[in-house]
């Protein structure tokens, strides 16, 4: 299934939040799909002091430009890039999962978190939710012009209404 969303990036104090809500420390691994430039894995690593970090990108130059970054960065024992489609890579050892997509896309992950991570893992998505799935936070924050919302989720909780 390939989906393609418009590359937004998300502003650093927003990603920053993002993995401050999900309390992201150095027992995490961290898959961000969609991850454009690689700025959520870069700051990860580097802020919160992730294990890992895999990037996962279906077009060509921004996974080069993330890995560039990586690069630039010497981080490449630390942060991974993929370019492949979001739902061909098997994201089972991702303890969170970073999102910036669409709620569509969102939406039709859900059955992908759900089969695929382990319960605990957590899924903090940037402006979009899942929309049969509670978040157990919503956050907004202001960059200086906007505001954005940050939903969390945890697999297992969120989504135990649709627990079969």
């Amino acid at each position: 299934m390939t989906i393609l969303v418009p590359f937004v990036p998300t502003p650093l104090p927003v990603a920053r939040k993002m993995l401050e809500l999900v309390n992201a420390s150095n027992d995490d691994i961290v898959y961000d799909l969609g991850c454009g430039d690689g700025r959520i894995p870069i700051i990860a690593v580097r802020e919160f002091g992730v294990r890992k970090a895999v990037c996962i990108e279906i077009r060509k130059e921004l996974a080069k430009k993330a890995k560039e970054n990586i690069k630039a960065l010497n981080l490449e024992n630390k942060v991974i890039v993929i370019n492949n489609d979001m739902f061909n890579i098997n994201i089972s050892e991702a303890t969170i999962v970073t999102l910036f997509l669409l709620t569509s896309v969102n939406d039709a992950l859900a059955e992908k978190f759900r089969t695929e991570l382990k319960k605990g893992a957590r899924i903090v998505s940037h402006e979009f939710r899942i929309t049969k799935w509670n978040p157990i936070i919503f956050s907004t924050i202001n960059d200086g012009r906007v505001s954005h919302n940050i939903y969390v989720y945890v697999r297992g909780f969120s989504d135990s209404a649709n627990e079969t």
